[in-house]
């Protein structure tokens, strides 16, 4: 079924001045990247270090983000944060300046009840001049979005489509069971490990922070999906596998997008300066990551 939101979405890094500042030059660079893979830019998400980045970087990253997408390009924003009203503002500013989809996830300083998580999307989504799609993130909110309360959002005029990156292939399936044949409701996958299986049993894309790297091997799978190739689709889901063990392995979350960074500085892509509190790690470590890189690629024999 062919959706408005739908195919590959990379969450893009935030490429980074030494001062802090949003690096320009990097961000053109990336988006040329996703273009030439036909692939659509997801700025200010987990992967760009969001919670961390100051408001003027952010309205920075979003004007230049939608000045710099081509005419087939669908721009999405992260407005997560914990004030409802300072989520309003930054998503209707990304809307004036050209982006096309926000997405939030939950407030995650308080536990919330069910009725409370319904409720405060309802308020989001209410007060958005464009479309919302929500982002359901455990492993940093410490909460589940249940499936049932997303289903009952999911009618929300202003909400279309749901983020996912919980790990449990329960919730996929059921997820897919339910918005597959929905046009006006759209199931993104976020758990890398998982792509292929979703896309062949039906979710509309996925949104792997390793395509920051590899864009190709997503387009090249969600290909294989749609000629019906499932074994092919499963050689493009190893190469994800083993390019993702490579940054991910061993580290934590806030790690791992440093070394994220490291891979892709090697490619020209970017730098690796983090925003605080993440910071850099030792010259050994990149120098690892480097040489592990540079044996996949040869064993691969891919492209970059």
């Amino acid at each position: 079924m062919k959706k408005k939101y739908q195919g590959v979405v990379v969450p893009l890094v935030t490429p980074l001045t030494e001062a802090y500042r949003l690096d320009v030059a990097a961000v053109e660079k990336m988006i040329a990247n996703l273009q030439a893979n036909e692939a659509m830019p997801f700025v200010l998400g987990t992967t760009g270090e969001a919670t961390s980045l100051p408001l003027s970087v952010k309205k920075t990253y979003a004007k230049t983000a939608a000045q710099l997408k081509s005419a087939n390009t669908v721009l999405y924003a992260g407005i997560s944060g914990n004030c409802l009203e300072e989520s309003v503002d930054l998503a209707n500013y990304c809307f004036d300046v050209g982006v096309d989809a926000v997405a939030a996830t939950l407030p995650c300083y308080y536990a919330l009840s069910d009725s409370q998580m319904k409720r405060y999307f309802e308020q989001l989504a209410d007060q958005l001049n464009g479309p919302l799609i929500i982002y359901n993130i455990f492993a940093t909110t410490r909460m589940s979005i249940p499936i049932p309360v997303l289903d009952e959002l999911s009618y929300h005029p202003n909400i279309v489509g749901v983020k996912d990156s919980e790990r449990s292939t329960e919730r996929l399936d059921e997820s897919i069971a339910l918005w597959a044949n929905r046009p006006d409701f759209s199931h993104f996958m976020g758990w890398a490990a998982r792509s292929a299986y979703a896309l062949l049993a039906g979710s509309d894309g996925l949104v792997p922070s390793t395509g920051n790297l590899v864009p190709s091997i997503y387009r090249d799978m969600l290909k294989a999906v749609q000629e019906g190739d499932e074994e092919k689709a499963y050689y493009f889901q190893n190469q994800s596998d083993m390019f993702g063990h490579v940054y991910q392995s061993g580290r934590t979350l806030g790690d791992s997008l440093w070394a994220l960074k490291v891979l892709m500085q090697e490619y020209n892509l970017c730098g690796t300066t983090m925003m605080p509190p993440l910071q850099s790690l030792s010259k050994q470590e990149e120098t690892q990551l480097i040489t592990a890189l540079a044996e996949l690629v040869e064993k691969e024999e891919i492209q970059l």
